[in-house]
């Protein structure tokens, strides 16, 4: 278990801490929340940084670290649907993007082809973060910081929608090819 999957393993293990904090009525909870979101975001670059530089990427880490995000990120999004701060359309549509992305690549890898993780895919990661961690933010007097928040929600739907749309435009061969199979 090197450095780069036991940032990984922490993401997930962050998830339900995050949960508590942010569905419960603990003082300053959704503050706690946020920290906790944006410390499980931030290993997300992290661990693969580290991996990729010691030369330590694995078939583990390759399967957990998606695995990881989509927790995280399903896991603020629904939290977020139940405080009324996302509407739930647009929680199914980033989910749902997430789960047919995810099958895209389980289906390229039965053809022997590899999807990578492209770089509308990361900035589409990056807007959901920052969407995310300025919602969980928007109870604190800031002016506008509700605002901005689901101005950065809407850029994160756009993102997740072209990004999903990119993957799929780029594995037409493969979907070809596994239809006629």
């Amino acid at each position: 278990m090197n450095l780069a999957n036991k940032l990984t393993l922490a993401r997930i293990l962050l998830v339900p801490i995050f949960m508590v904090f942010v569905l419960t009525r603990i003082p300053g909870g959704r503050f706690i929340a946020a920290a906790v979101f944006i410390l499980a975001a931030s290993t997300d670059g992290l661990d693969g940084y580290i991996a990729r530089r010691n030369k330590q990427v694995t078939r583990f880490g390759k399967f957990i670290d998606p695995l990881a995000d989509k927790l995280l990120i399903t896991a603020s999004l629904i939290s977020l649907v139940e405080l009324d701060l996302v509407p739930a359309w647009i929680a199914i549509l980033i989910i749902s993007r997430e789960f047919a992305v995810t099958g895209l690549r389980t289906l390229a890898v039965g053809e022997n082809v590899v999807i990578a993780a492209s770089n509308l895919g990361k900035l589409k990661t990056v807007s959901q973060v920052l969407a995310i961690s300025v919602l969980l933010l928007a109870a604190l007097p800031i002016p506008y910081l509700g605002l901005l928040g689901e101005v950065l929600l809407y850029v994160a739907v756009v993102m997740t929608v072209w990004s999903g749309i990119d993957y799929f435009l780029k594995a037409r061969k493969v979907l070809e090819k596994s239809h006629k199979n």
